[in-house]
């Protein structure tokens, strides 16, 4: 498959980031987008709402539908599919990007903030693959994508934030067990991380403001190699922890330069990904 016309994305956490730009990379190809977010009203913080994102998808040629979600409740996840489903009566992928992030050591790490990582990171993935599954399998060519990282057991990625750790690496849980459990029924569950900080309002309030942001890749380099999972045969890509320039590099891309404005040298590493994953030349030289 090259493209995704005319395929229904579920999307968490779309209003900004990340999860928006693999649903406008979608929208593209003329995709439908059910927006699934706990942003109606602007947040002090950070940019955009379910609505200014749905225009968005609109304008390069997707159509939207704007639904608010909180995925820690059940209820909510629900009510979300069956709205999309009544709008465009089918669910082709799920895109678990919903996320929370807090990168404190144990003692520092209260317990209603180590709740609401659990919650919406491992929970929340586990729930909305759930309530969306009986719908994909019904699909010709069904994937789920989590924004996860690989299931790394090297200590130094727990020692400095446990409780962060152990809510994402628990969405690569859901990677490893769901695939292994759907691959009978054509269902392709993977994992896509990136090899660099990522410029996402999240992370630019997490990890310090404009400096990271000017060493970090655009949220684009992910969704174009969400693109490339999403348009491969879901019977014969499956159970991978896939890294954002290994993917594209291996399918062809050599230019990584227009995803960041200072050399691949001065990118900010991302955490989780292991020593043992080398960037692939090209990322290398651009």
């Amino acid at each position: 498959m090259n493209n995704l016309k005319n395929k229904t994305l579920f999307v968490s956490g779309a209003s900004r980031g990340i999860g928006l730009a693999i649903a406008k990379r979608a929208a593209k190809d003329g995709a439908n987008v059910i927006l699934a977010a706990k942003t109606a009203e602007p947040h002090p913080k950070l940019p955009g709402t379910i609505y200014t994102a749905a225009e968005e998808i609109e304008e390069v040629g997707g159509k939207a539908l704007p639904v608010v979600c909180d995925i820690r409740d059940e209820e909510n996840v629900r009510n979300a599919v069956n709205k999309g489903l009544d709008h465009f009566g089918a669910i082709d992928i799920c895109i678990n990007n919903a996320s929370a992030i807090q990168l404190t050591g144990t003692l520092q790490t209260d317990m209603k903030r180590y709740d609401l990582m659990n919650q919406i990171n491992a929970r929340g993935t586990f729930l909305v693959s759930k309530v969306c599954l009986p719908h994909l399998i019904k699909s010709d060519n069904p994937h789920i994508l989590n924004l996860s990282p690989p299931l790394d057991m090297d200590p130094k990625w727990f020692g400095p934030h446990v409780a962060y750790t152990m809510a994402k690496f628990g969405m690569s849980l859901c990677v490893l067990g769901m695939a292994e459990e759907f691959k009978d029924e054509g269902v392709a569950v993977n994992a896509l991380w990136p090899r660099t900080a990522v410029a996402t309002a999240a992370i630019k309030n997490a990890l310090g403001g404009d400096s990271i942001m000017n060493i970090s890749r655009s949220p684009e380099i992910m969704a174009d190699a969400a693109h490339v999972i999403l348009t491969k045969n879901s019977r014969e890509f499956t159970g991978n922890f896939c890294i954002d320039d290994n993917l594209l590099a291996d399918n062809g891309v050599t230019d990584f330069s227009q995803y960041a404005e200072v050399p691949f040298a001065e990118l900010a590493p991302d955490f989780f990904v292991p020593d043992y994953v080398e960037a692939p030349e090209a990322a290398k030289n651009s």
